[in-house]
């Protein structure tokens, strides 16, 4: 797992693909970006992906995280300014994306927000729980980790390979960035009328079987709340969807027309791959 020291930055795939619409994701708690992993190859057939990676020190607040991701944004839209962005927040992330939406509207062509830790403060018991934290001695956080783990994720949905990458990214972040991040999920809060005022679609979606928050009820919540936004259920998945087999993020943004197919018509080029994709799908279209 590569080291970020620094500050954070934008992972890059295999594949850059300037021309494609760019994907930027927000990850959970663990500010890694590496649990994407089983989700690239998918989202690369329509997107140039970009993962946030967090340096595992960092104690940064809401605001400079926001601010450090508008930055590395704008520098990735200096390299191909005419396309769109899509950005996708998970959990912690969900939290981040939110706040990065509010704060510059206008960059963003659509928004994802998948199983959004702003229901943290939903469940007294995790609010009340995360305050003693800082009790813990360091040397029980790889034992608190595997203990969390059937709460994070529903565990015979996920392969041994990925488990186990799960478990060693939990234990890869230091106790007191754990603490940290816990302690900005139990303050956070961002401006509902701002929410009101986003104008691009949103799709929310959430694990039925999320043991960690209570996701449904959250995200039925902002839909509430976010004018032009849908909610998507996946009724036997847990927290940590994404990592889950049979859950492919890419056809889930194609069954709910999600994808920005325009265009095809006139002489705008548009990756083959998507209108290929979008032909099966939408075989009437």
């Amino acid at each position: 797992m590569p080291e970020v020291e620094l500050k954070p930055c934008f992972l890059t795939p295999r594949q850059v693909k300037p021309e494609y619409p760019l994907f930027v994701y927000l990850p959970g708690m663990d500010g890694t970006g590496q649990l994407l992993r089983s989700q690239t190859a998918g989202l690369e057939v329509g997107f140039d992906v970009r993962c946030l990676a967090i340096p595992r020190q960092d104690l940064t607040t809401w605001e400079a995280l926001t601010s450090n991701v508008l930055d590395l944004i704008h520098a990735e839209l200096e390299k191909s300014s005419q396309r769109s962005v899509y950005l996708c927040g998970e959990s912690f992330g969900g939290c981040l994306a939110m706040k990065v939406a509010i704060q510059a509207p206008q960059l963003f062509k659509r928004i994802i927000l998948i199983n959004p830790a702003s229901a943290f403060g939903l469940r007294p018991w995790l609010d009340w729980s995360s305050q003693l934290m800082h009790l813990v001695p360091g040397c029980f956080y790889d034992i608190g980790a595997l203990g969390l783990l059937p709460f994070l994720a529903s565990l015979p949905r996920i392969s041994r390979n990925v488990r186990h990458e799960l478990l060693k990214t939990m234990r890869s972040v230091p106790p007191e960035t754990v603490n940290w991040r816990v302690s900005m999920l139990r303050e956070f809060s961002i401006d509902e009328n701002k929410l009101r005022s986003l104008q691009q679609a949103v799709l929310l979606i959430a694990g039925a079987s999320d043991r960690l928050l209570p996701s449904v009820s959250e995200i039925q919540r902002l839909a509430n709340i976010i004018p032009n936004s849908r909610t998507l259920v996946l009724p036997e998945s847990g927290h940590a969807c994404l990592l889950e087999e049979g859950v492919n993020l890419y056809e889930i943004l194609q069954s709910h027309n999600f994808l920005e197919i325009k265009n095809l018509s006139d002489n705008t080029q548009f990756p083959m791959e998507i209108a290929k994709a979008y032909k099966i799908y939408h075989p009437t279209n």
